[in-house]
């Protein structure tokens, strides 16, 4: 239940940035397109004027370049170039491609467009959403599954009252810290706070804030019994000569 907290939270994140930051762009791209094209058996019908950027801001930059001439490239953190048989996906860690489904028709047009993007943009929103947090509860109980037999040692050797499954427990409480951290850098990359390169630290630095919890939280647990019961008492080697002295006094 806390983790579908973070998780709904995480989630609610990630829709206002795609709300804020992408949904702008694709809206004013969709005002770019001609009154006719289409995309059917793998191919864009385009009338419009090529190359041409629809849209573009920092995060997001959607164009046409139907021979792929390299005239429109964009310095948005990712960039989306459609071509006449194929498209292009630019980012910071590279680029990626792949071809229309010869199976698929869409109307690549204002006219048709416009209406369906007005109808389905909030639907895709919580789509969205609804996406992040299964894969958010999935991760992290992989993550803690992982977690779990590297904490138990450190619990051993710590001589900790902590079993396997317990520390499977912890491992995955341990990870909400990094949440927190994740949600806010995305919040301050979604402000214009942050850059794509300081977002990628913020994911990386949110999976080493779990692991200082889970040792924090390995120090904070009792001793094992069979070691608590093997110190021995303070008081009572403090108490004996006392005895002693009071039995010969007697």
């Amino acid at each position: 239940m806390v983790q579908f907290v973070f998780a709904l939270i995480a989630a609610s994140t990630v829709a206002w940035f795609v709300d804020r930051d992408w949904f702008p762009i694709i809206t004013q791209a969709i005002k770019q397109l001609p009154t006719e094209g289409e995309i059917r058996s793998g191919r864009l019908t385009w009338n419009g004027d090529s190359p041409v950027s629809l849209g573009e801001n920092r995060f997001l930059a959607l164009a046409v370049d139907l021979k792929h001439e390299g005239q429109v490239h964009s310095p948005a953190h990712i960039a989306v170039e459609l071509g006449e048989q194929d498209f292009k996906i630019y980012s910071l860690l590279g680029y990626m491609e792949g071809r229309y489904p010869p199976k698929w028709w869409i109307g690549f047009n204002r006219t048709e467009a416009t209406p369906w993007w007005g109808a389905w943009a909030p639907p895709i929103l919580g789509i969205v959403a609804l996406l992040v947090i299964p894969s958010l509860l999935l991760c992290w109980a992989i993550l803690a599954t992982v977690y779990a037999g590297p904490a138990w040692l450190a619990g051993f050797f710590a001589n900790r009252d902590l079993k396997l499954g317990p520390s499977w427990r912890l491992s995955g409480a341990a990870l909400m810290p990094g949440c927190v951290l994740l949600t806010t850098a995305i919040i301050l990359y979604g402000l214009g706070f942050l850059d794509l390169i300081r977002l990628g630290l913020g994911v990386a630095a949110h999976l080493v804030i779990g692991w200082v919890y889970i040792w924090l939280s390995i120090r904070k647990l009792p001793l094992h019994p069979q070691i608590a019961a093997a110190k021995p008492n303070p008081f009572t080697a403090r108490n004996e000569p006392t005895s002693e002295k009071t039995k010969g006094q007697q």
